[in-house]
């Protein structure tokens, strides 16, 4: 099973676990990103998400396959935030569930690392002395 959802409002981190119980697996691993408050040594006030919502549902959609196909895992949950976060936001939640552990915190690693180097997703830090947008990529 897939669930993927890209959107405005703040993330449920309950909705994301749900989505992946069953009863077949022992094991659900989950990542959850969060805005922190310092980047590079900069006081952060608040990020910024954009996206080509089509384009980035339909890449991690693929990229939810491609972990199933990947790892011995039953279901995939990711979640993405776009619009203002503040500090203590969530970002982006991931929730895989599998058989046995082991399975379940590698699909987890692979899912985000591989979101944020393929999704397009743009994100523009703002601090309390100016602004950078970061690659989709970084």
């Amino acid at each position: 099973m897939i669930d993927v959802q890209i959107i405005d409002t703040p993330l449920h981190i309950p909705d994301c676990i749900h989505a992946v119980s069953d009863d077949r697996c022992g094991a659900v691993a989950t990542f959850t990103g969060t805005v922190r408050n310092k980047t590079q040594n900069r006081k952060v006030i608040r990020l910024e998400y954009e996206c080509y919502y089509a384009m980035a549902l339909k890449e991690m959609e693929q990229l939810a396959a491609l972990t199933i196909r990947r790892f011995d895992i039953q279901s995939i949950s990711m979640h993405h935030r776009t619009g203002i976060l503040k500090v203590g936001d969530i970002a982006v939640h991931i929730a895989v569930s599998a058989p046995h552990r082991a399975a379940a915190f590698a699909a987890c690693q692979f899912a985000i690392d591989t979101l944020k180097q393929t999704v397009p997703i743009w994100k523009k830090e703002v601090f309390e002395d100016g602004e950078q947008w970061i690659s989709a990529h970084a």
